[in-house]
């Protein structure tokens, strides 16, 4: 998801920033579009990560078997798997009623990113002077998204998962875009700088 951007080191940023500036105008477009139209984005999201659970209890059914019985927690492995299959079969078959648990899980994401993005952001300040408040400020606004969701349960629950969803994007993608922009100049190497004196 979005936090995974910030997790790359300047070098990094600097050799590809045209491909993250271009996932940056991508996160900020489905941010605006989660924005303008919130329940359908909240419905979209359910049914993805109902095929998501699908998917991977589906993979962990053949990688279980595939290691056999004899395998260091087979059973529970098998449990796991079942559980995801079962889990994404619910939210396929019935999307408004896993509406509010995940709501309250990207409460817990929000909270937890926002977090790592603080962190992120401070470890940055010498590297990237001129982005890392846009950073700071991207994992602030994570913080009180995710405050804002468990404030309004259940009865936002419908609407807020989109909206929200929307918001995280459309940040993450400017505070990407602001990264790539100003990583290049940030991290002109010493000699350059000297030679230019």
């Amino acid at each position: 998801m979005p936090v995974a951007a910030f997790s790359v080191d300047p070098e990094t940023l600097r050799k590809f920033k045209l491909w993250f500036k271009i996932y940056g105008v991508i996160l900020i477009l489905l941010g605006a579009a989660s924005i303008i139209l919130p329940g359908i984005a909240t419905l979209a999201t359910t049914i993805t990560v109902g095929w998501l659970l699908i998917a991977g209890g589906i993979f962990g059914l053949i990688s279980v078997f595939q290691a056999g019985t004899g395998s260091p927690g087979f059973w529970w492995n098998l449990l796991t798997a079942i559980v995801c299959v079962l889990a994404g079969g619910v939210l396929l078959f019935n999307p408004i009623a896993g509406v509010l648990t995940l709501t309250i899980i990207l409460a817990a994401y929000l909270l937890a990113t926002g977090v790592t993005k603080g962190f992120m952001a401070f470890h940055y300040r010498s590297a990237i002077p001129k982005a890392w408040g846009w950073m700071l400020f991207s994992a602030l606004v994570d913080i009180a998204l995710g405050a804002i969701i468990i404030a309004g349960l259940p009865g936002s629950a419908v609407w807020v998962l989109g909206l929200l969803v929307g918001i995280n994007l459309l940040f993450t993608g400017v505070a990407l875009i602001t990264a790539a922009l100003y990583c290049e100049s940030a991290n002109t190497p010493p000699e350059t700088s000297a030679a230019k004196a």
